[in-house]
């Protein structure tokens, strides 16, 4: 199967099978409109009042970071970056592997809320180029708003004495919130090929942040491979060491569960 995007102006050739399946792949593909209509008006408030609140904590946290800030503190402070990205990335790939894996959309309360962006993405995949910023980033606040909490409570409780041996530390959770909490963003940037401010381009160019090209190699059906979407450091590899592959096969034994199950049922909804 050829990958579900390709550059500009690039046209892939298909053999007639899969020409047939791919005229069925998009935001008319039967499945992709079924799980884009289970997006709710509850759900929408859920990731606003997430936004509102995770980055106002940010807000919060940040202004506190600077006026703790020293400079003796540079080479730990970007040990901390580099690390928070590489486990940010990693994360990433995890949460991402798990969602696209295993589950259902019929789970209760995590299905349709937090299983269905994934089955939609597949069938989909230039869907999250049309969520705006809440729909984008509400998942991915939320799961930031614990740390970033637990951070503004130790500011706002403790000394600047207290905290200045443990700032090293909390620059590296908070350079991890900040990659974890963007991540879904960067994915759909990975996704957006035109109108992006250069910086961004410039961003996926030197491999900051995940690539487009790069980002492509997953999109190849059955999208089992290349699953972090922070970064993207770490895919080559844990490709290469099998992880993702020994992980399925390891719960697979252990539940009888087959990978991609849910995933495949909604990409094959032809009505």
């Amino acid at each position: 199967m050829a990958g579900a995007e390709d550059g500009p102006g690039q046209q892939p050739e298909l053999d007639e099978d899969e020409a047939a399946y791919c005229r069925r792949w998009g935001a008319q593909h039967a499945g992709a409109r079924e799980l884009a209509a289970l997006y709710s008006p509850g759900k929408r408030f859920q990731e606003w009042c997430c936004v509102v609140l995770c980055f106002s904590l940010i807000a919060h946290n940040l202004v506190h970071l600077l006026l703790l800030a020293r400079w003796e503190h540079t080479p730990l402070v970007m040990l901390g970056v580099v690390a928070g990205a590489l486990i940010a990335d990693f994360l990433s790939g995890l949460v991402h592997w798990g969602a696209d894996t295993w589950g259902s959309v019929e789970l209760p309360i995590v299905g349709k809320a937090f299983i269905r962006p994934f089955r939609e993405h597949h069938i989909d995949p230039t869907a999250i180029t049309r969520h705006d910023f809440i729909e984008t980033n509400g998942d991915n606040c939320l799961v930031t708003l614990l740390p970033l909490l637990n951070m503004a409570y130790k500011f706002r409780t403790q000394s600047p004495e207290a905290l200045e041996p443990q700032y090293p530390w909390e620059c590296f959770v908070f350079c991890l919130i900040i990659f974890g909490t963007f991540t879904n963003q960067i994915h759909k940037w990975s996704h957006t090929y035109f109108g992006l401010p250069r910086w961004v381009t410039l961003l996926q160019d030197w491999h900051i942040i995940l690539p487009r090209k790069h980002h492509r190699i997953h999109h190849v059906s059955p999208h089992e491979t290349y699953f972090c979407i922070t970064t993207g450091w770490l895919n080559y590899p844990l490709e290469k060491i099998g992880f993702w592959r020994r992980l399925e096969d390891l719960i697979q034994g252990l539940t009888g569960e087959k990978p991609r199950a849910d995933d495949m049922k909604w990409a094959q909804k032809i009505k």
